[in-house]
């Protein structure tokens, strides 16, 4: 206790007093700490181009079905939906869709990332200043740290915060209570969360890779907003190649956006599609160059012979992070490549992709 408040690692917290601004400045700080470098242009135009409300998304049919449910449910109790966890692939708007439930539940919603948390008062600071049915968006949640995430437990079960005050003999526990809300994470790795944090959420989500007629209608609603005149064959052209991802559909969109603009007529069609993605290394696939370099270091370099994620890694100069959870997921989906127990190898489809004789002795 330091004159009637609670000390937590550095962090005051004053007995009866609901002013926790300084608290929560230190938190956001963490926040925009761990912000991609992107100019306020890019934000905007990143920002206008996502939807704000269920029947604005885009695709994921079951996955709305379910939440608009809920929301409607938790609605008319007047109570708070249930913590929700969305996970699956990079880039399928695990995010745009945290923001679409909060706005859906008429909610104001406070964003932050697993590693943005790394003190136990970085938590309490940010759970004390949320208010009454407030959405807690945590991206990447598997990557909190486990003293963190022993503190959420039972924030998430009974809305307090237990504190440990003093040390030794002297230590005792005190109880803060949380106004009611609804935490939504986010993972890529659904496998790295721990049980007990899993077993916390009501409900779990996956979301699916997209379809190209889905992507498509996404490219089409994204060039209107852009005021981008596209043609219905220029879209799927654009949704061929973006690997089932929204986020890489919009930016692609941008990208021809350019290139029609100073090689065409600024209007997309198949063809200037086509010709602006081979332009930019974007191949019939979906595949940009680090894709075929991976193909190409397996499939000539190694010889077809499997190799191991650490030294096809270093070959390529990047993270074995990288490797597993950018690139490896799609060209597996695809069946360019497969995992053996000595390492990574190229299939026969890769071999015809680059249009190298497969040898028969493998």
């Amino acid at each position: 206790m330091i004159n009637g408040g609670v000390e937590i690692e550095g962090l005051v917290f004053e007995a009866g007093s609901d002013d926790r601004d300084g608290f929560a400045e230190q938190a956001s700080v963490r926040e925009r700490s761990v912000a991609p470098e992107l100019t306020e242009d890019d934000l905007v135009l990143d920002r206008s181009l996502r939807p704000k409300r269920l029947g604005e998304y885009l695709g994921q049919t079951k996955i709305k079905e379910s939440l608009a449910i809920m929301i409607q449910a938790a609605q008319e109790r007047g109570d708070v939906a249930d913590h929700i966890l969305f996970s699956g692939p990079p880039g399928l708007g695990k995010t745009t869709l945290a923001t679409v439930v909060a706005n859906e539940l008429g909610a104001n919603i406070r964003a932050t990332s697993g590693p943005a948390i790394e003190r136990t008062g970085d938590l309490a600071a940010i759970l004390t200043n949320l208010e009454e049915g407030d959405v807690l968006f945590i991206d990447e949640i598997h990557r909190l740290n486990r003293m963190v995430e022993e503190v959420l437990y039972p924030a998430l079960e009974d809305f307090a915060l237990d504190i440990v005050v003093g040390k030794g003999p002297a230590a005792r526990s005190i109880r803060l209570d949380l106004p009611r809300f609804t935490l939504i994470g986010a993972t890529t790795r659904t496998g790295l969360l721990t049980g007990p944090l899993r077993d916390r959420f009501g409900v779990v989500f996956r979301l699916q890779y997209y379809t190209p007629e889905e992507l498509a209608d996404i490219v089409r609603r994204s060039a209107s907003i852009l005021d981008v005149g596209i043609e219905e064959d220029g879209a799927l052209e654009i949704a061929r190649r973006s690997r089932g991802t929204p986020r890489l559909a919009n930016r692609l969109l941008k990208r021809v956006r350019d290139w029609a603009q100073v090689r065409g007529n600024g209007v997309i069609d198949e063809d200037v599609a086509a010709q602006a993605l081979s332009f930019y290394e974007v191949d019939s696939l979906g595949l940009d160059a680090m894709d075929n370099r991976i193909l190409e270091l397996l499939s000539v370099q190694f010889g077809g012979r499997p190799v191991g994620l650490t030294t096809l890694a270093s070959a390529l100069s990047e993270s074995t992070d990288s490797l597993e959870d950018v690139y490896e997921p799609y060209l597996m989906q695809q069946g360019l490549i497969i995992r053996t127990p000595k390492g990574r190898q190229a299939t026969r489809r890769a071999y015809d992709h680059l249009g190298i004789p497969f040898p028969e002795s493998i």
